[in-house]
C-alpha cells in the first residue's frame, strides 16, 4: 500500500509533454519559412525573372504584415485562451504556405489567359513566355504579387505562434523554468533549419518547387490535430496531478492579483494593445527584439542566397545543403545557452530578470565575430558558415530570454498581449533587414559599390553583417538603462 501510495504522489512531467507541442509546432513553422528562401534563387526566380530587390520586398513585407499582425494577436490570443488561439495561429499559416503552391498556375492563367491545371505545364508555358520582353516583366509582376499574398496569410497566422507559445510556458512552467523550458521549444527553430536544406531542395528537384510548399504545409494541419487533444489549462488537466500543479504555481497563484486565491473568481489584471506601450518593460522587450530579430531573419532569409551568390553552391548542391545544415547544427548550441540564466538564478540567488541580464550579456558579445564573415570568407567558405552558426546560436539563445522577460514582469493574464505588442518591433526589424538587404544588394550589384576592399555584392554583404555584429550588444545597453532593476508591472483588476 505504501508503495502505491508514493507512485501516485509522485509528480508528473506532463508540463513537457506540451513543451513538446510547442518545439514540434516551430519545427513544422521554421520548415514553411524556410521553402521560399531555400527555393527562389534555383527554382522560382528563373521561372519568374526575379532579382533580389523581388525576393526582398516579398519577404519584407511578410515582416510587416507579421508585426502588425503581433500587435494585435495577442490580445485576441489572451482573450479566446492558448489552446484554441493556436489552432487559428497554425490553421490560417498552414493554409498560407500551401497558398504559394499556385502561385504559378495563376500567373500563367493570368499573364496568357491559358489556364493549365498543371504545375508542371503551367511552369513549362512560362519559361516560353519569358522570351517575350513585355510578357516577362508582366510574369514578374504578377508573380510577385500572388507571392505577396500568400505570403501575408502565412505571415498572419505565423505572428500567433510566439505569443501562444510564452503564454503556453507561462501557464505551465514556474518563472525559474521558462528560459529553459522556452530554450528547449525555441530549439524547434532549428531543427526546423537542420531538416529544411535536406528535404526542401531535393522535393523541389523532383516533384516541383510548388510541391514542396504542399508537403511542408500540410504538416501544420496533422499538428492540429494532436493539440486539440493535447492541451488544457493546467488546473483543468486530467493528466496533472496535484504534485505537479504545486510545482507550476510556486511562484504564487495569486501573484497576478494578490487578492485571488486558488478558489477566488474575481477577474484577472488586462492591459489594452496600447496600453501596453506605456510601460517601461515593454519598451526593453522591444528594444530587445527590433535590432537582434533583425539579424535573426536576415540569416534565415539570405543565408542560402550567400552560400549560392557568393561562392557558387546551389541550395540542392551537396556543398550547398551541407553549409546550410552546418549552420543550423551549430546553433543548436543555444539549447545549452538557453539554461545559463537558471544556473545564475540558483548559484547567485538573484531575481530571474537579473540572472537573464547577466546571460544575455555573455550572448551579446558572440555576434560580434560577424565582423570577421567577409574577411575570412575570402580563405573558405566554411569561416563563414562556422561564424553565422556561432551568430545563430547566440540569437536563439538571446531569444529564448528575452521572450522571457515579458513573463517576468507582467502577469499571465496579459503576457500574449504584450508579447504582441513587442512582436510589433521584431517584424518592423525583420521588414528593414529584408527589405534593405534587397535593395543594396541590388544597387551594390549595379555599381560595382567598393566598401572596405570589397565590390558588388559582396561589399553589400560586409555592410549588412558590421551591423549585425554590434546589434545585440547595442540592444542589451538600451535594455538596461530602459529597466534597470527587477519591478514587477503592477495591474488594477477588473
Amino acid at each position: 500500500m505504501n508503495n502505491i501510495q508514493a507512485t501516485s504522489d509522485k509528480m508528473t512531467n506532463y508540463r513537457w509533454v506540451i513543451c513538446t507541442m510547442l518545439f514540434f509546432a516551430l519545427v513544422i513553422n521554421y520548415l514553411d519559412r524556410q521553402v521560399l528562401s531555400l527555393t527562389w534563387v534555383n527554382f522560382i526566380a528563373p521561372e519568374f525573372n526575379w532579382g533580389p530587390d523581388d525576393y526582398g520586398l516579398i519577404t519584407g513585407c511578410f515582416s510587416l504584415v507579421y508585426a502588425v499582425g503581433m500587435l494585435f494577436v495577442g490580445k485576441f490570443i489572451d482573450y479566446i485562451g492558448t489552446r484554441r488561439g493556436y489552432m487559428w495561429a497554425i490553421g490560417i499559416w498552414s493554409f498560407g504556405a500551401c497558398l504559394h503552391a499556385f502561385c504559378g498556375v495563376l500567373t500563367n492563367g493570368i499573364v496568357s489567359g491559358d489556364w493549365i491545371l498543371s504545375f508542371t505545364g503551367a511552369r513549362e508555358h512560362l519559361m516560353e513566355l519569358q522570351s517575350v520582353a513585355n510578357v516577362s516583366m508582366m510574369i514578374t509582376t504578377v508573380s510577385v504579387w500572388l507571392f505577396l499574398v500568400a505570403r501575408c496569410v502565412l505571415s498572419v497566422g505565423e505572428s500567433g505562434n510566439f505569443p501562444c507559445s510564452i503564454k503556453a510556458v507561462a501557464e505551465y512552467f514556474p518563472k525559474k523554468d521558462r528560459g529553459f523550458a522556452t530554450g528547449v521549444f525555441n530549439s524547434g527553430s532549428q531543427i526546423g533549419a537542420l531538416l529544411a536544406p535536406f528535404t526542401i531542395p531535393l522535393i523541389a528537384r523532383h516533384y516541383g518547387w510548388e510541391m514542396a510548399f504542399l508537403l511542408i504545409g500540410a504538416l501544420g494541419f496533422v499538428w492540429m490535430g494532436v493539440w486539440v487533444f493535447a492541451y488544457k489549462e493546467p488546473r483543468k488537466n486530467p493528466r496533472v496531478n496535484e504534485a505537479e500543479l504545486a510545482y507550476i504555481e510556486q511562484d504564487g497563484i495569486g501573484e497576478d492579483n494578490p487578492e485571488c486565491d486558488a478558489s477566488s473568481k474575481c477577474s484577472e489584471p488586462e492591459v489594452g494593445v496600447f496600453q501596453a506601450f506605456t510601460f517601461r518593460q515593454t519598451w526593453a522587450v522591444i528594444f530587445g527584439r527590433f535590432l537582434p530579430d533583425s539579424v535573426w531573419w536576415f540569416l534565415l532569409f539570405w543565408a542560402p542566397a550567400f552560400i549560392s551568390n557568393v561562392y557558387g553552391y546551389p541550395t540542392d548542391s551537396t556543398e550547398g545543403m551541407l553549409a546550410i545544415f552546418t549552420i543550423y547544427l551549430i546553433s543548436m548550441l543555444s539549447l545549452g545557452g538557453s539554461y545559463l540564466p537558471t544556473f545564475f538564478i540558483n548559484r547567485n540567488r538573484v531575481n530571474p530578470y537579473k540572472g537573464r541580464m547577466h546571460a544575455m550579456l555573455i550572448f551579446a558579445l558572440f555576434p560580434l565575430l560577424g565582423m570577421l564573415v567577409m574577411p575570412l570568407g575570402q580563405m573558405s567558405m566554411w569561416y563563414p558558415v562556422v561564424i553565422i552558426g556561432i551568430m545563430a546560436a547566440a540569437h536563439q539563445s538571446w531569444s529564448a530570454n528575452v521572450y522571457n522577460v515579458v513573463s517576468d514582469m507582467f502577469p499571465k493574464s496579459v503576457v500574449a498581449t504584450v508579447t504582441g505588442a513587442a512582436g510589433l518591433a521584431s517584424g518592423l526589424g525583420s521588414f528593414t533587414s529584408n527589405y534593405g538587404a534587397g535593395k543594396l544588394f541590388k544597387y551594390a550589384t549595379d555599381t560595382d559599390m567598393q566598401f572596405l576592399g570589397f565590390s558588388g555584392e559582396n561589399a553589400g554583404y560586409m555592410i549588412v553583417f558590421l551591423i549585425a555584429s554590434v546589434a545585440y550588444l547595442v540592444s542589451w545597453i538600451v535594455m538596461k538603462v530602459l529597466v534597470p532593476r527587477y519591478k514587477l508591472v503592477e495591474l488594477k483588476k477588473r
